[in-house]
């Protein structure tokens, strides 16, 4: 593939003055001097938690180790802080080991401290970047950068991957939550008081000092601009929106000292960022004069072409410094050295991205700080979560929050009343908090694996009864005395990149809905507070409610809520509204790309649009012209409600034979395979599949790579009902191309569920193939064969994280 090229007099120059220093760049030359050609190799690989041991160091000196999704201590995602600090000091122990006359380089620990030290059982879980976009404050993002080092410190770890300075322009990718804004104006002026607040003004004493870690730009470049918002996808922009808009938080974020930036998965014109030697290279390094080191992403070497996870030469020398290959680090070792030595990889640039790290090391003082659990704050548990660290996240939530609608001034409710708080949100801190909170996805959490958090009912409880007042938790919103006011909390449930693509904007869950209509029905005045990690067409649910607020993903203060949706006891407001929109919101679920400044942009609300208690307004009712999500999926999903989604489609086989499932029922010439729709919960929301011979039901769309879905530990899921037991063989997996199927044997599971109703069945993808690489091009991401007879339901399908232990966990759905 020929790269795009670009024009460098394009691009901004903004390196900072006095960042460079010749006794940091004479010591970094002399460190590079002593070193073998095996020590650089390893300074240049970053390996995961998951797949390494500290004893790994004594043999390959990596330069760096992370906390990636889903790893932890013991492999224990609610491990204890000090279970992570332990680690932190046998890793650095062992990196600056000098058995055999090994260079005594320490290794930096990176972490996805992106909302708060957001891993970690117990600490500070701020609002997501989207909510912090609606609160137009450089000097709370500050602050906030500040506390999340403080409390990193604590558990001993160096570098947080943050911030995202992604500028989000289509509301279906599921990161658009890591946005501050569709904007570039917020990213740009985010970019610089983050980086400042996590590693310190640069030129004070404070720079990379004390109590401050290193930051990363990310995720460089053009990763909020991919078509159709598809997570990992390609940028088509032209190479001026790509300055002027996605790259627009980097200039600042450079000038501010930034040490390390990510390269993006994404591509830009169909070219890979990890293999982008022109943008990384000739642009961020050159141009833009970053001189710190690039960090590639979870195996994002992997994607580019002629490249394996095993091995990626073309990665380092288009720019990326430091490849980050969380379970493939040895065999990247070992033919990353190989390439140097036969020339493939040149000294000159192995030299380069190592003289980038150490700097980077020096600078962060990391010789000198000594075993983690010696440096500042480390151990101080109490960090977490302390007192003063809440309070300005309760600020925080405050400011994020955006009144929507206000009818009749229903809002600030009086504290002193009886008021019901429903919603299945309403005493759910993991959905309040959303993706990347102590597990990857922000699923599998309970309230009590945030012992410094609170709900947004306890929030609210705390302040109406100090007031006098009643507040009555019910989640389906009944009551035994007619309350004064409800307030329903509701929205997404937790998710985090891939999984978070959707192809429609349209919020589907009917549950909150039929709760505030019936609230209304009974005469009871209703304040909606609504999660979401994006704007979402939620107009049915708008004028369902008298008020209705924006609450994005507020992390753990639900205080903060209270604060605002409540009034004083005395009648006056306790504190207004000022959150204003950092996405326009959209009338429609296909209103999408809807930015700023787009030609016959037409919004429902615009962008910087809030309600306050200041200027009340009414809002009329709104259109709720019906939706057809016939045409849309899910990401991850395969099968919703019996239905294949785009671009998905069933197929049955028998002998020669090939069907395609065009409607609600189809069949083989032969009859020995029928297909027809049939009711689970709702009208011909599933499938009855019969076998009464050998055949095939097999999903199938354009091939596509699920290998770090299976890096991941995700599985294929789907829920399943026998209603005749196999008489012969069964297998369940996926097809992969050339490569061939990957097949799990189910007979036994099936028949063991023959009359039992709807079971959910889930199969680690890394269990189906012998080799990763094989997921490269899944065709076909469901298949069933049958080698006799069997009646199979079937309703929803998808590729998510498992839920039970065991390779082929069946349990009740």
């Amino acid at each position: 593939m020929t790269e795009t090229k670009v024009r460098p007099d394009l691009w901004p120059v903004c390196a900072p003055a006095g960042l460079r220093d010749e006794a940091t760049e004479t010591r970094v030359a002399a460190l590079l001097a002593g070193m073998t050609v095996e020590e650089k190799v390893g300074q240049i690989i970053q390996a995961d938690i998951a797949s390494i041991e500290p004893a790994d160091l004594l043999t390959y000196r990596l330069g760096s180790i992370l906390n990636g999704a889903n790893s932890a201590p013991g492999g224990d995602n609610h491990a204890p802080a000090s279970a992570y600090l332990a680690l932190a000091d046998a890793f650095y122990e062992a990196s600056v080991d000098p058995a055999g006359g090994a260079a005594a380089i320490p290794v930096l620990w990176g972490t996805d401290a992106v909302h708060g030290h957001n891993n970690i059982v117990g600490a500070t879980i701020f609002p997501h970047n989207i909510g912090l976009g609606a609160a137009r404050d450089p000097d709370l993002i500050r602050e906030i950068g500040r506390v999340t080092a403080r409390e990193m410190q604590a558990t001993g770890m160096d570098w947080t991957f943050a911030p995202t300075l992604a500028v989000a322009r289509d509301d279906r990718w599921g990161r658009t939550y890591e946005s501050y804004s569709e904007d570039p104006e917020i990213v740009a002026e985010y970019a610089a008081a983050m980086v400042e607040g996590l590693q310190g003004a640069l030129g004070t004493a404070d720079f990379l000092r004390g109590e401050h870690v290193i930051a990363t730009a990310k995720h460089f470049l053009g990763d909020g601009g991919t078509k159709g918002g598809v997570d990992q996808g390609d940028n088509p922009a032209t190479e001026e929106a790509l300055r002027d808009i996605h790259a627009a938080g980097y200039p600042p974020a450079i000038a501010a000292g930034v040490q390390t930036v990510m390269a993006s998965f994404n591509s830009w014109r169909g070219e890979k960022l990890h293999g982008h030697r022109s943008l990384l290279t000739d642009i961020l390094k050159g141009r833009m004069g970053f001189d710190g080191f690039v960090v590639g992403d979870w195996n994002g070497h992997g994607q580019v072409e002629g490249c394996t996870n095993d091995s990626c030469a073309p990665v380092v020398n288009a720019g990326v410094d430091m490849v980050m290959a969380p379970d493939s680090w040895r065999a990247l070792y070992r033919n990353t050295l190989e390439q140097v030595r036969s020339g493939e990889i040149s000294t000159a640039r192995l030299d380069d991205a190592v003289r980038r790290i150490l700097r980077v090391k020096v600078r962060y003082g990391l010789f000198e700080r000594g075993r983690p659990s010696g440096r500042p704050n480390a151990g101080d548990f109490s960090l977490l979560g302390a007192p003063a660290h809440r309070a300005l996240a309760r600020r925080a939530v405050r400011e994020s929050l955006v009144l929507l609608k206000n009818n009749g001034g229903l809002l600030p409710l009086d504290p002193r009343g009886r008021i019901l708080v429903a919603g299945d949100g309403a005493h759910n801190i993991p959905k309040q908090c959303g993706g990347w909170t102590i597990t990857w996805l922000g699923e599998g959490n309970v309230n009590d694996d945030f012992p410094n958090g609170q709900s947004i009912y306890d929030g609210l409880r705390e302040a109406i009864e100090a007031a006098g007042g009643q507040a009555i938790l019910s989640e389906d919103g009944r009551w035994r005395e007619k309350p004064d006011a409800a307030i329903v909390v509701f929205g997404e449930n937790p998710y985090a990149e891939f999984q978070g693509d959707r192809r429609h904007l349209d919020f589907e869950d009917e549950a909150p809905l039929r709760l505030m209509r019936r609230l209304k029905g009974e005469g009871v005045p209703v304040v909606a507070v609504f999660f979401s990690g994006r704007p979402l067409y939620v107009n049915p649910e708008i004028n369902a409610a008298d008020a209705f607020v924006a609450a994005f993903l507020p992390g753990t203060e639900g205080g903060g809520v209270a604060d605002v949706l409540l009034r004083r006891p005395d009648g006056a407001v306790n504190h207004d509204f000022t959150g204003r929109l950092s996405f326009s919101w959209p009338k429609t679920p296909t209103q999408t790309p809807l930015n700023r400044g787009d030609p016959d942009y037409d919004p429902l609300f615009p962008y910087g649009y809030g309600l306050s208690y200041r200027d009340p307004k009414d809002l009329p009712r709104l259109d709720e012209a019906a939706f057809d999500p016939s045409a849309e999926d899910g990401s991850g999903e395969i099968v919703r409600a019996g239905r294949a989604r785009p671009p998905y489609r069933m197929i049955l086989s028998a002998g020669d034979e090939t069907v395609a499932v065009e409607g609600a029922a189809a069949t083989t010439a032969d009859g020995r395979l029928r297909l027809r729709a049939v009711d689970r919960k709702a009208q011909e929301d599933a499938r009855l599949v019969e076998w009464t011979g050998p055949g095939r039901l097999a999903v199938e769309g354009p091939a596509q790579d699920l290998t770090r879905q299976a890096s991941a530990r995700m599985a294929l899921v789907f829920s399943y009902a026998v209603d005749v037991a196999p008489a012969a063989a069964v297998r369940v997996g996926i097809e992969c191309g050339e490569r061939g199927a990957g097949l799990a044997d189910m007979m036994e599971t099936f028949r063991a569920a023959e009359g039992e109703g709807w079971r959910r069945a889930e199969i680690l993808l890394s269990d189906l193939v012998a080799e990763a690489d094989a997921l490269r091009a899944v065709v076909a991401p469901f298949v069933v064969e049958s080698d006799g007879p069997l009646g199979l339901r079937l309703s929803d399908i998808r590729i998510a994280m498992r839920e039970r232990a065991g390779a082929q966990a069946s349990q009740e759905d």
